[in-house]
């Protein structure tokens, strides 16, 4: 049976990091293998993970540089990206391993909902009819591939932001994402934080400057996740 690797890049997540991988712990349980990789952390996130993962690792500052790290020592011939605030369906791992093998396709992600409900429905509604119809898949969708197929492209651009993006432009060469409809649960702590119309109107403005060409250091910085 294929081993599914979990990669999970952190950063000053101590208020929920040992919630969010105690909820991995049956994952784990079935032969899940479960990578921390944090980008610096001010707040203690390494040493909590310590004892609810398999490896926690340090890299340098950015999802991109924090997830390709993590591939590069796992074990698992399956890769999965998650974020430190997106919740796994219970049967995640089944899901994954029965849709690649029945599906002939090589890379995947789930479709989305909040944990918080009014206009976040509509825009997590708004995301997985989107990428279904772009092959084009987000973080917080848990993409998901066969660490051949990531291999093969070489893993996450380089890059500060849009590096689900960018690597799903790769992916979409070999194939179409295999779209589930098993749902992740994302936070909602960034659209309650900053506002849900302000929020979607910055994404889609920065989604919008990436495809014109902009840098991505310049995004992250004005996405509020560059130092």
């Amino acid at each position: 049976m294929s081993t599914l690797s979990i990669i999970m890049p952190v950063l000053n997540e101590a208020a929920g990091i040992e919630t969010a991988l105690r909820r991995l712990a049956p994952l784990r349980a079935r032969g899940a293998e479960l990578i921390v990789v944090d980008g610096g952390s001010s707040d203690g996130t390494a040493e909590l993970a310590g004892l609810l993962a398999d490896r926690v690792l340090s890299a340098p500052r950015g999802r991109s540089l924090q997830m390709n790290a993590g591939a590069a020592v796992a074990r698992g011939d399956l890769l999965l990206f998650l974020h430190a605030d997106t919740r796994l369906p219970d049967q995640a791992d089944s899901f994954v391993r029965e849709a690649l093998s029945r599906s002939g396709r090589a890379w995947g992600r789930f479709d989305v909902r909040f944990d918080d409900g009014g206009l976040l429905r509509l825009v997590a509604i708004m995301m997985n009819t989107r990428s279904r119809a772009t092959g084009i898949a987000t973080g917080d969708q848990a993409m998901f591939m066969t660490r051949a197929v990531f291999d093969s492209v070489v893993g996450f651009p380089p890059i500060a932001l849009m590096e689900d993006v960018a690597l799903s432009a790769r992916l979409k060469h070999l194939s179409r994402p295999l779209c589930l409809s098993a749902h992740v649960t994302a936070s909602a702590r960034r659209w309650r934080r900053h506002g849900t119309l302000r929020t979607i109107l910055l994404m889609w403005l920065l989604r919008l400057r990436y495809f014109l060409g902009a840098d991505p250091a310049l995004l992250a910085r004005d996405y509020g996740y560059a130092p």
